[in-house]
């Protein structure tokens, strides 16, 4: 076998290993509808229209672009920060109960994706 296809061979092979590992860093959607529906995200935030919250739609197009804003949205929702809502009145955003890392980040990430 050539040097050629040799290097042709193992730039496939390497390829192949990258798309096969590719699944595992896709957003689960159908996860984080789940945990945002357990948490009660759901009950302020309407996916496609807003509720008390703004719709996920609308957060993700407010942060499209941003390269800070899976970083931003995380700690928003981690940390409790104050919300304004339309009448002007001011609450502590709710913290997940969930303390896995991976779902929140996947959670954030879905909702950026919308």
């Amino acid at each position: 076998m050539s040097s050629t296809a040799k290097s042709v061979l193992a730039l496939v092979a390497a390829s192949a290993a990258l798309f096969v590992a590719q699944p595992s860093l896709a957003v689960d959607a159908a996860a984080a509808e789940k945990l945002a529906r357990q948490e009660g995200c759901l009950r302020c935030h309407g996916i496609d229209r807003p509720k008390d919250g703004p719709a996920y739609k609308q957060i993700a197009e407010k942060n499209r672009g941003k390269p800070d804003a899976e970083a931003r949205l995380i700690k928003h929702l981690s940390s409790g920060t104050k919300v304004k809502f339309e009448d002007g009145h001011e609450e502590e955003h709710k913290i997940p109960k969930t303390k896995d890392a991976d779902q929140i980040k996947n959670l954030i990430q879905w909702v950026l994706s919308l």
